[in-house]
């Protein structure tokens, strides 16, 4: 198997195409980032993560980059994105950012897949340090309603995921010990939902407004998401802009503008989409495939 075969497995989409272009830009001043990595990926592969760190640092010189790593090891910061309860994961994070003396100013963020969702539950959850720009790449911020290509396509670990999404998504076990099963969101069961679903359903404010959540999101300079156009990965992949499928049914979508989460203006869009806080970019490739050109020209000038 060539290495380019091992990481489609693993990652599901292929190395991300880190392909050299554009020139370095920074000042002396650079505000920090942090990245939060996906499902199966770790905080610093040297083929993922750690790739697209090194790119950053060497485009914006004097930038301090922190990817989180959720566990004491790069094995247990993969393993915990399959299997660690998601609440526990983001209150880590904010423990690790609220530790960091680089970051008390204050850092954008930039996750990638479901580091996305994780790093908005950051940012509504934990103000202090105060993330300014979010980023989020390829995140699921409606959740899921299906795995179509869980990373490692014939593993072991994604056909009982599978089995266990299918059958069991909103069981109590499940839900505390499966991650995907955490952004889990069946518009055919819409109460399930509600009811028991121990992340996503709270971040989104399902069963009430949080204002202090709705207070913290709205206070980012920018919240940009990003939606590729060929994902085979994500379903649907509306969710990348917060759109999904409409209640009662699993054919039709919405968009985020024509939600009730948007039109009740529950977390507090409605208000930065007017604002001109909202950002929706749009990659012709499959799920987190980009090139270093692309990356420069939409998502860099987010992090100067």
């Amino acid at each position: 198997m060539t290495p380019s075969s091992l990481l489609h497995l693993l990652f599901g989409a292929g190395p991300l195409l880190l392909v050299i272009f554009g020139s370095a830009w920074g000042s002396n001043t650079t505000t920090p980032l942090v990245m939060w990595h996906g499902m199966g990926d770790s905080c610093c592969n040297p083929l993922s993560m750690g790739s697209i760190k090194k790119m950053v640092e060497e485009e914006v010189p004097g930038i301090y980059v922190l990817s989180l790593e959720i566990g004491e090891t790069i094995i247990q910061d993969m393993e915990n994105s399959f299997f660690m309860d998601v609440n526990a994961q983001v209150a880590l994070a904010c423990n690790q950012l609220s530790q960091d003396p680089k970051l008390k100013e204050g850092y954008n963020a930039m996750g990638f897949s479901q580091g996305g969702q994780f790093l908005r539950a950051v940012a509504q959850r934990c103000p202090s340090p105060p993330m300014k720009t979010l980023i989020s790449v390829g995140g699921q911020h409606q959740g899921v309603y299906g795995l179509p290509r869980c990373p490692g396509e014939s593993s072991i670990i994604c056909n009982w995921i599978r089995k266990k999404l299918n059958s069991e998504a909103y069981a109590d076990f499940v839900q505390k010990h499966l991650v995907q099963a955490q952004y889990w969101h069946d518009p055919l069961n819409e109460d399930l939902y509600r009811t028991h679903s121990l992340f996503l359903a709270d971040i989104n404010q399902e069963r009430g407004v949080n204002e202090t959540y709705k207070k913290n999101l709205q206070s980012l300079d920018k919240f940009v998401m990003v939606k590729f156009l060929q994902d085979h990965i994500v379903d649907p992949v509306d969710t990348e802009w917060f759109g999904f499928l409409k209640p009662g049914q699993a054919k039709e979508m919405e968009t985020l503008q024509e939600s009730t989460l948007y039109t009740e203006d529950r977390l507090g869009l409605a208000e930065m989409d007017k604002a001109g806080k909202l950002v929706f970019l749009a990659s012709d490739g499959d799920h987190l495939q980009f090139t270093r050109e692309w990356f420069n020209a939409n998502l860099l000038p987010y992090l100067r």
